[in-house]
C-alpha cells in the first residue's frame, strides 16, 4: 500500500476506498507484529471497518513511555525489525520522559511527502529560498521538517537554532525570501536586530513568507497583523503535527487561515470527549480531543492514539483551494488546560486578549503554585519595549479577561525582557506544585 496521489484533493469515494484498503493491510500488520497492541486489545482482532474503531481502547503517551522504559529503546509497539529502521529522532521530553522515534525508509518518505503537501499549501514554491530555524539535534522538527520543505522544490538553508546575528547576515547575503520557525522566534530576531543592527528594520531583511509551526499563536488576527506590519511578510500556519504520529499533516492555504487536514490517506482521525474518551462526531462546530490512527506505518504504528490536542472543526466541505480535508483550529493542549471555577481555559485564549494591548509585548506566563481547583487565573504579562506600567493597566487587562473569558484573573505586569525568548517551543503554563 502506498500514498494516494494528490490525496489532499481527493473526493470522498476515492479516498474512502483507499483508506479501507490501507486499513485492511495495516490492521493485520499491527495485530501480528505489535506486542503493545496485542496486549492492549487482549487478543481481540481489530475491526475491519474504520468506523468501528471506537470498539478498540484508546492509547496514549503515558502508555508509550512505559513501553519504552520496559522495552528499550523503541518500546514493544515497534512493529518492524530493528534493521528496517533508518532514522532515529527523539522528543524534547519537556512534559515527561523523552521518547525515541524510529522510522523506516518508507516511513521517512511518507512523512516527507505529507509534510510537503502542507508546506506547498502554505505557499512555499521552487521559487523560494527558505531558511529553516528549528532544532536539528535529534528533534523531529529539524531534519524531518527540513525534508518537508525540500519536498516542495524550494532551496532550503539548514540553519537551525542559535547564532542569530549570523542568521540576520545570511538572510541578507543569500537573498532568503522565506523563513520556517516557531511563531515566537521573530521576537528573538527583532531583539537582535535592534541591539546589533540599529540601522536595520525587520522589513529590510526582505522576507516575504513566514512558515510557522510548533506553537500556538497564528490563530490570533492581532498577532498575524503585527507580523505583517513589522516584517512585511505573509504569515502562514504551515506546520501542524504530532511528533509520535507525523511531524506535519495540516496547514493553511492562501484562501483560509484555518488548518486543512492533509493526511487522510495515511491517517484516520477521530474526536473524543477529553474527560471520558467518549466518541464525538467529526462534524462542523464540534470540539474535542484529536485521536489518530496510522493507516501506513512500519516502525511504530499507532492505533487510536490520543494526541492531547483539543481542536474545533470549523468546516468539512471542500475549501475554495480544492483541498477536501476538514478545516480546524487547535484550541489548546489538554495538559495546558487550566480550569478556573469550572471554566476550561487555554493559553491561546489569554494570548488573544493580551495581543490587543499595544503596551504589552504579548509574552506572558500562567504560573500555578497550587493544584486545582483554581479560583482565579494568575497571569504575568510582559510590557512592550519602552513601556512603563501605566496606572490601571493591570486592572484593565484583568477586566478584559473577565469580560471575554468569564474568569477572574490576577494580572501582574513585568518589565520588557523578563521572560527569556526561546528559539524552540515556549511553555506558557508553568506548574510548580508537586
Amino acid at each position: 500500500m502506498s500514498l494516494l496521489d494528490q490525496a489532499e484533493f481527493a473526493g470522498p469515494d476515492r479516498l474512502r476506498a483507499h483508506q479501507s484498503a490501507a486499513w485492511a493491510t495495516q490492521a493485520g500488520y499491527v495485530a501480528r507484529h505489535s506486542g503493545f497492541y496485542r496486549d492492549l486489545w487482549e487478543g481481540a482482532a481489530p475491526p475491519a471497518d474504520l468506523t468501528n474503531l471506537p470498539a478498540l481502547p484508546l492509547s496514549d503517551k503515558a502508555q508509550l513511555r512505559l513501553a519504552q522504559a520496559e522495552h528499550p529503546p523503541f518500546g514493544n509497539y515497534m512493529a518492524a525489525p530493528r534493521r528496517d529502521a533508518v532514522r532515529l529522532h527523539r522528543t524534547s521530553g519537556t512534559t515527561g520522559q523523552a521518547m525515541n522515534l524510529a522510522l523506516s525508509a518508507r516511513d521517512c518518505a511518507v512523512t516527507e511527502a505529507v509534510g510537503g503537501r502542507c508546506q506547498s499549501a502554505a505557499g512555499l514554491t521552487p521559487d523560494h529560498t527558505v531558511v529553516h530555524c528549528l532544532n536539528y539535534q535529534m528533534w523531529m522538527g529539524g531534519l524531518t521538517d527540513h525534508m518537508t520543505l525540500q519536498a516542495t522544490g524550494a532551496l532550503v538553508v539548514p540553519f537551525g537554532t542559535g547564532s542569530t546575528e549570523l542568521l540576520v547576515r545570511t538572510i541578507r547575503e543569500v537573498g532568503i525570501t522565506a523563513i520556517s520557525c516557531t511563531p515566537s522566534y521573530p521576537s528573538v530576531l527583532e531583539r537582535v536586530i535592534a541591539e546589533r543592527f540599529p540601522d536595520l528594520s525587520p522589513r529590510d531583511l526582505g522576507l516575504k513568507l513566514g512558515l510557522f509551526g510548533g506553537e500556538a499563536g497564528l490563530d490570533d488576527p492581532a498577532f498575524r497583523a503585527r507580523l505583517k506590519d513589522v516584517w512585511g511578510m505573509e504569515p502562514r500556519n504551515a506546520n501542524y503535527g504530532v511528533s509520535d504520529v507525523f511531524c506535519n499533516f495540516a496547514a493553511q492555504c492562501e484562501h483560509d487561515k484555518r488548518l486543512h487536514f492533509m493526511g487522510a490517506d495515511v491517517l484516520w482521525p477521530e474526536l473524543i470527549e477529553p474527560e471520558n474518551g467518549a466518541p464525538l462526531p467529526l462534524t462542523a462546530g464540534q470540539t474535542g480531543e484529536l485521536v489518530l490512527t496510522h493507516l501506513l506505518r512500519d516502525c511504530q504504528p499507532l492505533v487510536r492514539f490520543r494526541s492531547g490536542d483539543i481542536i474545533t472543526v470549523d468546516e468539512t466541505a471542500p475549501c475554495s483551494c480544492g483541498r477536501t480535508g476538514f478545516r480546524f483550529r487547535v484550541v489548546g493542549r489538554s495538559d495546558d488546560m487550566v480550569v478556573v471555577r469550572g471554566l476550561n481555559l487555554f493559553p491561546t485564549m489569554v494570548a488573544a486578549i493580551l495581543n490587543r494591548f499595544s503596551t504589552l509585548s504579548g509574552d506572558y506566563r500562567i504560573s500555578l503554585d497550587t493544584p486545582p481547583p483554581h479560583d482565579s487565573l494568575p497571569v504575568a504579562a510582559e510590557l512592550a519595549k519602552g513601556q512603563d506600567a501605566a496606572p490601571g493597566l493591570a486592572e484593565e487587562v484583568a477586566q478584559a479577561i473577565k469580560r471575554d473569558l468569564g474568569a477572574t484573573a490576577r494580572v501582574t505586569l513585568v518589565p520588557h525582557g523578563t521572560f527569556p525568548l526561546t528559539e524552540g517551543k515556549t511553555s506558557r503554563v508553568q506548574r510548580t506544585y508537586p
